[in-house]
């Protein structure tokens, strides 16, 4: 009966989607609701390994996964004896599943999945390695520190065939998701620009750990500093927004307003792309005054803008003024990140959009040329790379 219960509920917020008209992006409600039911029916969880804690996102993983049944670590990997043990404690993990080697843990465990909490730089040696085992990973953003990277990983991906995800915490974001669908269902009118914020008072600021800060802060692993953890976002979205086309041009400002907290990588960053009929501006920053994560689009004929998470102001041609709105919650599995990896590993769904491989190659070859613009000082065509 609880089974029943489960997928009646399944059902009514895939109808309720329609009747609001959001819908999963590529995928019928027929397609999805079978793919999310089918999900639950193999009872086994999903053995993952964790490369790398130097990530603090990590802690935001830990907590959720170790509360689920779908899903279970079977391995960590990571070469500083404190820092794991400091985990394990706070975590209350068994000391055993600690290696500090990633070929050993591979060979050991065997998992079916590998998660990436490592520094930028470290994401194509741990991807190459997992895909001589021919095991499918999932990263935090961004996929790379160079386009050079982002092709390396490509080709292990593509060799091992092998899935390779780049996690976003605004992929999971129902407002996103109700404006792309507005956008695709052609409310707005043709894409004229787009704005994005992303970014909060610095790392420093808001107290992150010593391990994440040394990373973030140092160009060589990170890639910049606010330029590469925040621009990503935009230039994610944006290539969604977009179906997956690269703007032609890249042009970037970048500054360092507190050289003396960030003395080797910049804490300001905007980041203008031009496309034939569309222009974004992605506004990076570690100096907002609060934190934050959202997007304006502007259509021929309308306007939405999302309100965090989960609500969104929307003004159409005719409207008087701006109306807000909740925006429908995402269905499994496109509502977390732990569902979606598990529903990627398993073959129900392909990755596409947001979280897929070649998007992210896009989003790093659009961060690599505005690094080399802010440098130069020019704008940079991408057909020229």
């Amino acid at each position: 009966m609880k089974s029943q219960e489960t997928l009646v509920g399944k059902f009514i917020c895939f109808l309720a989607l329609v009747v609001v008209g959001i819908s999963l992006p590529a995928l019928t409600m027929a397609e999805s609701f079978a793919q999310s039911t089918s999900a639950q029916s193999t009872g086994k969880p999903l053995r993952v390994a964790i490369v790398g804690l130097v990530h603090g996102h990590v802690a935001g993983f830990l907590g959720p996964a170790l509360k689920r049944s779908d899903i279970q670590i079977v391995g960590i990997v990571e070469p500083d004896q404190q820092l794991a043990h400091r985990y394990t404690n706070q975590f209350k993990l068994d000391p055993q599943l600690l290696y500090s080697d990633v070929e050993r843990m591979l060979t050991t465990v065997q998992p079916q999945a590998v998660l990436v909490y490592t520094d930028t730089r470290d994401h194509r040696r741990i991807v190459e390695a997992a895909a001589r085992h021919r095991i499918p990973v999932m990263m935090e953003k961004p996929l790379a520190v160079s386009v050079e990277d982002a092709l390396a990983i490509k080709r292990a991906a593509a060799a091992a065939h092998i899935p390779v995800l780049v996690n976003y915490e605004t992929t999971w974001y129902p407002s996103n998701t109700a404006v792309y669908q507005l956008v695709r269902d052609g409310a707005l009118g043709d894409i004229r620009k787009v704005v994005v914020h992303d970014g909060h008072k610095g790392p420093k600021e808001i107290n992150v750990e010593p391990e994440f800060f040394s990373w973030l802060t140092d160009p060589a692993r990170n890639g910049a500093g606010a330029l590469f953890d925040f621009g990503c976002y935009g230039a994610d979205l944006m290539t969604w927004l977009m179906q997956g086309a690269a703007p032609i041009t890249v042009t970037a400002v970048t500054q360092q307003l507190k050289p003396e907290i960030y003395p080797r990588v910049d804490d300001e960053a905007t980041v203008i792309l031009t496309y034939p009929k569309a222009q974004a501006i992605l506004q990076a920053s570690w100096n907002w005054p609060f934190d934050r994560k959202d997007m304006e689009v502007y259509g021929e004929t309308g306007e939405a803008i999302t309100v965090r998470r989960d609500d969104l102001r929307v003004r159409r041609k005719g409207d008087d003024e701006e109306r807000q709105q909740s925006a429908p919650a995402l269905p499994a599995p496109y509502n977390d990140s732990i569902s979606y990896l598990i529903a990627v590993v398993s073959g129900e769904i392909k990755p596409t959009g947001l979280s897929a491989l070649d998007t992210n190659v896009i989003v790093v070859r659009i961060l690599d040329a505005a690094r080399e613009s802010a440098r130069t000082g020019r704008t940079i065509r991408l057909a020229d790379r």
